[in-house]
């Protein structure tokens, strides 16, 4: 199956993709700031950068993009053209986010992954109610834990 647009035009709108400064992660970030949380971004001493760090807490907030990191949800969708390249592509991303992971966890990080899906699209959790269920972990001792995009009433 043939891509819908060119060759050139899809390597464009692939490039233009940011991998930090994320509207997901702008969205987390301007909520635990106005809540009067102060972190540090993309620490390049800890493995994979990830993309907040609360020392104060001992916690990492990792925000998955739902496509590039393979979750499977409604925002995510094998490629049909080159499908070798991106499943060997989101395998591996996949893979090391498993082995950054452990990682964290056994370096004594508190670990929360939001997933992209609970910040836009179908699934969308509420930013209030997002903030809070992400502040509640902030201050709780949970070592891990893992905030997907919600099924609303009437789905």
């Amino acid at each position: 199956m043939h891509d819908i647009v060119g060759k050139n035009t899809r390597s464009k709108m692939m490039a233009n993709i940011k991998g930090k400064n994320t509207q997901p992660e702008l969205i987390v970030r301007k909520g635990l700031f106005s809540r009067g949380y102060r972190y540090r971004l993309n620490v390049k001493k800890i493995t994979g950068k990830p993309d907040i760090v609360l020392s104060k807490y001992n916690a990492l907030i990792l925000v998955n993009g739902c496509f590039w990191h393979g979750h499977n949800c409604h925002l995510f969708k094998w490629p049909k053209s080159r499908s070798a390249f991106w499943k060997r592509k989101i395998n591996n991303t996949k893979n090391r986010d498993s082995k950054n992971l452990e990682k964290y966890i056994s370096a004594g990080w508190r670990v929360l992954v939001i997933w992209e899906c609970a910040l836009k699209g179908q699934l969308i959790i509420p930013k209030n109610l997002l903030l809070d269920e992400i502040e509640a972990w902030i201050n709780s001792t949970e070592k891990h834990k893992v905030i997907r995009g919600s099924v609303q009433s009437g789905d």
